[in-house]
């Protein structure tokens, strides 16, 4: 029996799951082969029959590892939870079953999410399938996994979870597409929580069209959920938005706390570029100001741990998660050998951190400060942007000020999506790597959208083969499609321009030394 379009695809991403299985993308034996066949050839009839279930059935979709199904496992990448079955599956699974797709199995991550490196993971880290020099750079985390499966056509598209930058800095370093909607537009039932403020469910594709596909099937209000907005909010969001029609033009922000020294030449270079081909194409760039970003990092390494260690305080063995056989051994003991041996350091670290933050002794100095730096970060958005936060309405008649004015304002935000390429995995790997904060500066760039729960997506500069850069493209809360269009648009013009490659053999000491006077030529309205 000859394939039709469907099967040859499956036949494809399940061949890639074989060639690839040494990278790490997918945890073990949660890809199905034979379940993968039969369904492809379910949806080859229905598409016979001209009566698909949607756009993207019998499409492969990769599910990560901290998302709820009742066919595979759910592990989160820890030895807590290894062997765990979940009784019921996500609503964002469900969805995505009901128009057809096909889970082709669940991907690796850093354990918990808690991590930007893909490395933090019981299953072992997620490796690069490019090398420099015959070294393995990082996919980044913490959906590498879901990242690392899409870019190397595992499956079609991936679903992953954003808490602090987890989509878009994996998206940037394996040439994806990483989607992270506005928080409460998808939703978490069925999500294992790190940080329930925080935590957003994304997707990752290979073009901006696939991730759109995917993100408006699993979108919509879940009953479920109680951080899922109500259809009535919704509604009030879509007229807030529709206030700002949509323009074959664009006011583009550039935030001035973005221009880092410590911000890399090469990412730099890709900036400037992409910005001059935005500008030629007749959309204006506008210096803004964020003055709060300096802070948002330090805000998200409080608030985050601290959610985290509340969350993860049921794994203790006695109602969820593996218990540690010498735990029953001891007198007046627990469960303190069972988390001691079941979660990995970088999840013990961040329980500490948490905890201690939490404490009565410094609730007041860290805790309570760190929530009032993240609503000053929200009013940075909320000022900069045309559109007024549509829950915040009547909360922010005071603080627009100078930026009242639409010659001030801007459509989107486009930055870096990440402040460093990629290290090599062995320098993260090495018992020199004794400072493990390091890793937190990686998302310099994508927590600040992440505390004001923005959309964002990350697009792909084509740069090189061993090395991947991302640009990263935001809006207001709610303005979700407005994102998804202006990167369509960036992704289009970036495909097309031939001057962005930066070949292999490069000096990287001369794209430095030149990097201030090639960001110059950019012109600002």
């Amino acid at each position: 029996m000859s394939l039709g379009r469907i099967g040859q695809q499956a036949k494809l991403c399940l061949k890639n799951q074989s060639k690839y299985q040494h990278l790490g993308a997918f945890v073990p034996s949660t890809s199905n082969t034979e379940y993968i066949t039969k369904a492809s050839q379910e949806a080859e009839e229905r598409h016979d029959r001209d009566r698909p279930l949607s756009i993207i059935d019998g499409e492969l979709i990769a599910i990560k590892d901290n998302i709820c199904t009742t066919d595979q496992p759910t592990t989160c990448a820890s030895e807590a939870l290894q062997g765990f079955c979940s009784p019921f599956s996500a609503t964002v699974v469900e969805r995505l079953q009901a128009a057809g797709a096909i889970i082709a199995g669940k991907t690796n991550l850093d354990e918990f999410g808690m991590g930007s490196h893909g490395v933090n993971s019981a299953h072992g880290p997620v490796k690069s399938p490019a090398s420099d020099r015959g070294s393995q750079r990082s996919v980044g985390g913490s959906s590498g996994g879901s990242a690392l499966a899409t870019s190397t056509r595992q499956c079609f598209a991936a679903l992953g979870t954003d808490t602090g930058g987890s989509i878009r800095l994996p998206a940037a370093r394996t040439g994806t597409v990483g989607f992270k909607p506005s928080y409460g537009t998808v939703s978490r039932w069925g999500v294992i929580a790190y940080a329930n403020s925080l935590d957003t469910v994304g997707v990752f594709g290979r073009s901006v069209e696939a991730a759109k596909q995917v993100y408006r099937l699993i979108e919509g209000h879940d009953p479920r959920d109680p951080t899922s907005i109500s259809p009535l909010t919704r509604s009030r969001v879509e007229s807030q938005v529709s206030c700002r029609p949509r323009s074959k033009t664009l006011r583009i922000g550039i935030p001035r706390e973005y221009l880092l020294r410590e911000l890399d030449p090469l990412i730099k270079k890709h900036w400037s570029l992409a910005l001059q081909l935005l500008r030629a194409q007749g959309h204006s760039i506008h210096l803004v100001s964020l003055p709060t970003t300096k802070a948002a990092l330090a805000a998200y390494y409080i608030l985050a741990p601290a959610e985290a260690s509340s969350n993860l305080a049921k794994y203790d063995g006695v109602r969820y998660g593996n218990r540690a056989p010498n735990d029953r051994d001891k007198p007046n003991v627990l469960f303190s050998s069972t988390r001691g041996n079941n979660f990995g350091a970088e999840v013990r670290r961040r329980i500490l951190l948490g905890s201690y933050t939490l404490s009565s002794t410094a609730i007041d100095n860290y805790f309570i400060r760190a929530q009032k730096v993240r609503r000053l970060v929200q009013d940075d958005f909320n000022n900069v942007f045309a559109i007024r936060h549509p829950l915040l309405q009547h909360q922010e008649e005071n603080l627009r000020k100078e930026y009242d004015k639409e010659e001030t304002s801007v459509d989107i935000l486009v930055t870096p999506t990440s402040l460093n390429l990629p290290p090599l995995l062995s320098s993260l790997q090495s018992d020199k790597n004794d400072d493990p904060t390091k890793q937190f500066q990686e998302d310099i760039y994508t927590v600040p959208a992440s505390l004001a729960g923005l959309p964002a997506i990350s697009v792909p500069v084509p740069c090189m083969d061993w090395m991947q850069v991302g640009l990263q493209v935001m809006g207001q809360y709610g303005d979700d499609e407005r994102v998804l269009d202006a990167a369509s648009k960036l992704e289009e013009l970036l495909k097309d321009a031939d001057d962005l490659s930066v070949g292999e053999h490069e000096d990287r000491e001369t794209s430095a030394s030149s990097d201030s006077e090639t960001f110059g030529k950019v012109t600002v309205d």
